[in-house]
């Protein structure tokens, strides 16, 4: 149920963590010890990321999550709220925000290290988070946080007619009650064929392929390929993110127009260097594709 197709309202459950990214010529390979040629600390997690996404590409976003207590909490709650996402049920907690130890290479590719801190107590949600969920039109999530929590949002969601999103994501095989509550699921090549017949209940899904773009199978057997526009690549990180979020706040239009436009979003994402610093707006995104970019 889309009250306003415009601007979708969209609850993201996920982590949020401050990335410390160095970049390297090469990464280093095990025992090598490499010179770094840059860092900086970059707001991120993959659910801060595709709630950033969504709001920046047209959406009404909120966030449930938590951070901690440490030097870092104060900008992640400002890296949300200044790109216009609802925190009112972002929590803190007691200890460590969650954090990613990021090396990106010079061809732009990435390896990643994530502590999961704050969002480690992720493992429960309360009757306020529940009400949020039922009232929106997309419950956006990965698995960056406790999968229990996860798997009690998606069935409150889908018994409230919610469409739910799941980027599962760091793969991982999930109970198959849980996935016949998924109406979309995003995942990049490698995690399609990890969790190969997991995917099998899910309505619509989504597969990206990078540089190569995406694909989607959909209900009857009905299936698209997407494109992925030519751009300079500068950092990958954040990309798939950007894709996601994106993706949700465009999927009311239907996979075709959702897929060009998370498409269009995910390859301008990598065209600077970090995760939230890199995703780009909706007039960003309406003019790459106007030019055909």
């Amino acid at each position: 149920m889309i009250t306003d197709p415009s601007k979708p309202t969209i609850v993201v459950l996920g982590s949020i963590n401050m990335d410390l990214v160095t970049t390297t010529e090469h990464r280093p390979q095990p025992g090598e010890t490499v010179l770094g040629t840059g860092f900086t600390m970059v707001p991120g997690g993959k659910g801060a990321n595709q709630a950033i996404a969504a709001q920046r590409a047209g959406g009404r976003v909120e966030f449930l999550g938590a951070v901690g207590d440490d030097v870092f909490a104060g900008e992640l709650r400002g890296v949300l709220r200044d790109s216009g996402v609802a925190i009112g049920r972002l929590r803190t907690v007691t200890g460590p925000s969650g954090i990613a130890a990021i090396v990106v290479d010079s061809s732009g590719e990435n390896s990643i290290i994530v502590v999961g801190g704050a969002n480690a107590t992720m493992t429960a949600l309360t009757d306020d988070d529940l009400a949020v969920i039922a009232s929106a039109d997309i419950l956006l999530c990965q698995l960056e946080i406790p999968v229990g929590a996860v798997a009690a949002a998606v069935t409150h969601a889908s018994a409230n007619a919610t469409v739910v999103m799941l980027n599962p994501s760091p793969a991982q095989h999930l109970p198959s009650d849980l996935w016949a509550h998924v109406d979309v699921a995003v995942v990049n090549s490698g995690e399609a064929k990890d969790l190969g017949h997991d995917l099998d209940p899910v309505a619509h899904l989504v597969v990206t392929h990078g540089a190569a773009g995406a694909h989607y199978r959909g209900p009857g057997g009905r299936e698209l390929s997407q494109p992925s526009p030519q751009v300079d690549v500068v950092d990958t990180t954040g990309a798939g993110d950007t894709f996601t979020g994106a993706l949700a706040t465009a999927w009311h239009r239907g996979p075709e127009q959702a897929l060009a436009w998370a498409s269009t979003a995910g390859a301008l994402a990598t065209t600077r260097l970090g995760a939230s610093t890199s995703i780009p707006t909706h007039e960003q995104i309406t003019a790459a594709i106007e030019h055909g970019d």
